[in-house]
Protein backbone atom coordinates (compact mmCIF):
# COMPACT_ATOMS: atom_id res chain seq x y z
CA UNK A 1 0.00 0.00 0.00
CA UNK A 2 1.08 3.17 -0.96
CA UNK A 3 1.28 5.83 1.87
CA UNK A 4 2.33 9.31 2.03
CA UNK A 5 3.07 10.74 5.74
CA UNK A 6 1.73 14.13 6.58
CA UNK A 7 3.59 16.03 9.48
CA UNK A 8 0.92 17.72 12.18
CA UNK A 9 2.70 19.54 14.83
CA UNK A 10 0.33 20.80 17.44
CA UNK A 11 0.12 21.52 21.18
CA UNK A 12 -2.53 21.67 23.27
CA UNK A 13 -3.13 25.49 22.84
CA UNK A 14 -3.24 24.99 18.71
CA UNK A 15 0.69 26.30 18.45
CA UNK A 16 3.25 24.66 17.05
CA UNK A 17 5.96 22.75 19.36
CA UNK A 18 8.71 20.37 18.67
CA UNK A 19 7.32 16.97 18.72
CA UNK A 20 5.66 16.28 15.33
CA UNK A 21 3.30 12.94 15.61
CA UNK A 22 2.19 12.09 11.58
CA UNK A 23 -0.64 10.57 10.33
CA UNK A 24 -0.49 7.61 8.29
CA UNK A 25 -2.71 8.25 4.98
CA UNK A 26 -3.52 5.53 2.30
CA UNK A 27 -3.07 6.67 -1.26
CA UNK A 28 -4.06 3.61 -3.04
CA UNK A 29 -7.84 4.36 -1.87
CA UNK A 30 -7.71 7.50 -3.78
CA UNK A 31 -9.65 7.25 -7.61
CA UNK A 32 -7.04 7.29 -10.59
CA UNK A 33 -7.94 8.42 -13.64
CA UNK A 34 -6.35 5.63 -15.83
CA UNK A 35 -5.41 6.77 -19.72
CA UNK A 36 -7.89 3.81 -20.92
CA UNK A 37 -10.38 4.56 -18.76
CA UNK A 38 -14.01 4.33 -20.82
CA UNK A 39 -14.25 7.83 -19.48
CA UNK A 40 -11.40 10.37 -20.21
CA UNK A 41 -12.12 14.17 -20.23
CA UNK A 42 -12.61 14.13 -23.79
CA UNK A 43 -15.60 11.97 -23.18
CA UNK A 44 -16.98 14.02 -20.17
CA UNK A 45 -16.72 17.17 -22.07
CA UNK A 46 -17.86 15.60 -24.71
CA UNK A 47 -21.27 14.32 -22.42
CA UNK A 48 -21.84 17.78 -20.91
CA UNK A 49 -21.57 19.39 -24.58
CA UNK A 50 -24.52 17.62 -25.71
CA UNK A 51 -26.56 17.83 -22.61
CA UNK A 52 -25.37 22.13 -22.89
CA UNK A 53 -26.67 21.81 -26.67
CA UNK A 54 -29.83 24.25 -27.18
CA UNK A 55 -31.53 21.43 -29.68
CA UNK A 56 -30.56 17.98 -29.79
CA UNK A 57 -31.78 14.07 -31.43
CA UNK A 58 -33.60 12.51 -28.58
CA UNK A 59 -34.40 9.04 -28.85
CA UNK A 60 -37.06 7.95 -26.74
CA UNK A 61 -37.64 4.34 -27.03
CA UNK A 62 -39.35 1.49 -24.73
CA UNK A 63 -41.99 -0.75 -23.53
CA UNK A 64 -45.24 -1.50 -25.23
CA UNK A 65 -46.85 -2.66 -22.20
CA UNK A 66 -47.74 0.72 -20.36
CA UNK A 67 -50.86 2.02 -17.98
CA UNK A 68 -52.58 4.39 -19.73
CA UNK A 69 -51.39 7.20 -17.48
CA UNK A 70 -47.66 6.17 -17.96
CA UNK A 71 -48.44 6.85 -22.18
CA UNK A 72 -50.25 10.61 -21.11
CA UNK A 73 -46.60 11.33 -19.36
CA UNK A 74 -44.56 10.09 -22.57
CA UNK A 75 -46.76 11.75 -25.20
CA UNK A 76 -46.80 14.86 -22.96
CA UNK A 77 -42.71 14.30 -22.44
CA UNK A 78 -42.31 14.31 -26.42
CA UNK A 79 -44.35 17.94 -26.83
CA UNK A 80 -42.58 19.64 -24.51
CA UNK A 81 -39.16 18.32 -26.19
CA UNK A 82 -39.85 19.04 -29.62
CA UNK A 83 -41.70 22.54 -28.50
CA UNK A 84 -37.77 23.00 -27.20
CA UNK A 85 -36.58 22.26 -30.77
CA UNK A 86 -35.58 18.79 -30.38
CA UNK A 87 -36.01 16.41 -32.77
CA UNK A 88 -37.81 12.97 -31.29
CA UNK A 89 -36.72 9.74 -32.84
CA UNK A 90 -38.48 6.35 -32.61
CA UNK A 91 -39.27 3.77 -33.81
CA UNK A 92 -43.29 2.49 -35.04
CA UNK A 93 -45.92 1.22 -32.05
CA UNK A 94 -49.42 0.32 -31.68
CA UNK A 95 -49.10 0.95 -28.23
CA UNK A 96 -46.86 1.83 -25.43
CA UNK A 97 -43.77 4.01 -25.51
CA UNK A 98 -43.14 4.54 -28.77
CA UNK A 99 -46.56 5.27 -29.75
CA UNK A 100 -46.73 7.47 -27.09
CA UNK A 101 -43.40 9.27 -28.51
CA UNK A 102 -45.02 9.14 -32.01
CA UNK A 103 -48.85 11.53 -30.74
CA UNK A 104 -46.49 14.12 -28.56
CA UNK A 105 -44.46 15.04 -31.47
CA UNK A 106 -46.77 15.14 -33.96
CA UNK A 107 -48.80 17.63 -31.84
CA UNK A 108 -45.79 19.97 -31.65
CA UNK A 109 -44.25 19.91 -34.68
CA UNK A 110 -44.54 16.65 -37.32
CA UNK A 111 -41.15 17.84 -38.97
CA UNK A 112 -39.26 17.06 -35.31
CA UNK A 113 -39.84 13.55 -35.51
CA UNK A 114 -37.73 10.57 -37.43
CA UNK A 115 -39.40 7.45 -37.18
CA UNK A 116 -37.31 4.50 -38.38
CA UNK A 117 -39.13 1.26 -38.73
CA UNK A 118 -37.85 -1.94 -38.20
CA UNK A 119 -38.67 -3.64 -41.68
CA UNK A 120 -40.91 -1.99 -44.01
CA UNK A 121 -44.28 0.12 -43.29
CA UNK A 122 -46.38 -2.82 -45.20
CA UNK A 123 -44.82 -5.11 -42.55
CA UNK A 124 -46.39 -3.20 -39.72
CA UNK A 125 -50.12 -4.42 -38.59
CA UNK A 126 -52.78 -1.92 -39.72
CA UNK A 127 -53.22 -0.10 -36.95
CA UNK A 128 -49.70 1.47 -36.61
CA UNK A 129 -49.79 1.87 -40.55
CA UNK A 130 -52.87 4.01 -39.40
CA UNK A 131 -50.88 6.23 -36.89
CA UNK A 132 -47.67 6.70 -39.40
CA UNK A 133 -50.31 8.55 -41.80
CA UNK A 134 -49.04 12.47 -41.94
CA UNK A 135 -45.66 11.40 -40.50
CA UNK A 136 -43.03 13.45 -43.04
CA UNK A 137 -40.00 11.25 -42.04
CA UNK A 138 -40.18 7.43 -41.75
CA UNK A 139 -37.31 5.39 -42.57
CA UNK A 140 -37.86 1.75 -44.02
CA UNK A 141 -35.92 -1.33 -44.00
CA UNK A 142 -37.27 -3.44 -46.86
CA UNK A 143 -33.11 -4.66 -46.55
CA UNK A 144 -34.58 -7.05 -42.97
CA UNK A 145 -38.00 -7.85 -44.58
CA UNK A 146 -36.71 -11.42 -44.46
CA UNK A 147 -35.45 -11.00 -40.74
CA UNK A 148 -37.91 -11.86 -37.38
CA UNK A 149 -39.55 -9.12 -36.12
CA UNK A 150 -37.25 -9.57 -32.98
CA UNK A 151 -34.08 -9.34 -34.62
CA UNK A 152 -35.29 -6.65 -36.59
CA UNK A 153 -36.28 -4.52 -33.83
CA UNK A 154 -32.58 -4.75 -32.21
CA UNK A 155 -30.98 -3.63 -35.27
CA UNK A 156 -33.57 -0.69 -35.55
CA UNK A 157 -32.95 0.40 -31.57
CA UNK A 158 -28.84 0.56 -32.87
CA UNK A 159 -29.61 2.53 -35.96
CA UNK A 160 -31.92 4.95 -33.14
CA UNK A 161 -29.13 5.04 -30.91
CA UNK A 162 -26.35 6.25 -33.51
CA UNK A 163 -28.47 9.09 -34.63
CA UNK A 164 -29.16 10.62 -31.19
CA UNK A 165 -27.55 12.78 -28.93
CA UNK A 166 -29.53 11.60 -26.32
CA UNK A 167 -32.00 8.19 -25.31
CA UNK A 168 -34.32 8.02 -23.04
CA UNK A 169 -35.69 4.69 -22.51
CA UNK A 170 -38.69 3.33 -20.70
CA UNK A 171 -38.42 -0.46 -19.82
CA UNK A 172 -38.97 -3.16 -17.17
CA UNK A 173 -35.92 -5.00 -15.74
CA UNK A 174 -36.48 -7.90 -17.48
CA UNK A 175 -36.30 -6.48 -21.22
CA UNK A 176 -33.49 -8.08 -22.29
CA UNK A 177 -33.96 -6.14 -25.60
CA UNK A 178 -33.81 -2.79 -24.21
CA UNK A 179 -31.10 -3.62 -21.62
CA UNK A 180 -29.16 -4.52 -24.68
CA UNK A 181 -29.99 -0.92 -26.01
CA UNK A 182 -28.96 1.06 -23.11
CA UNK A 183 -26.09 -1.00 -23.02
CA UNK A 184 -25.32 -0.51 -26.53
CA UNK A 185 -26.04 3.69 -25.87
CA UNK A 186 -23.56 3.72 -22.81
CA UNK A 187 -21.26 2.15 -25.29
CA UNK A 188 -21.73 4.83 -27.83
CA UNK A 189 -21.08 7.55 -24.91
CA UNK A 190 -24.41 8.67 -25.03
CA UNK A 191 -26.83 10.75 -22.73
CA UNK A 192 -29.09 8.21 -21.19
CA UNK A 193 -32.05 8.41 -19.31
CA UNK A 194 -33.70 5.20 -18.03
CA UNK A 195 -37.17 4.88 -16.08
CA UNK A 196 -37.95 1.35 -14.78
CA UNK A 197 -41.54 0.47 -14.59
CA UNK A 198 -41.53 -2.44 -12.04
Amino acid sequence: MVEEKIKIAMSADGKGQDEQPSIMVPMDDLDVVKSDSPHTVDELAQELATIRQSAKKIAIIGSRNLPITHQQMIETLATALVMQGNTIITSGGSSGTNAAAIRGAMKANPEKLRVILPQTIGQQPSDVQDQLIGVPNIVEHSDRAMMTLADASRVCNREIIDECNQLICFLSHTSRTLHNAVQYAEEGHKVITVFYLD
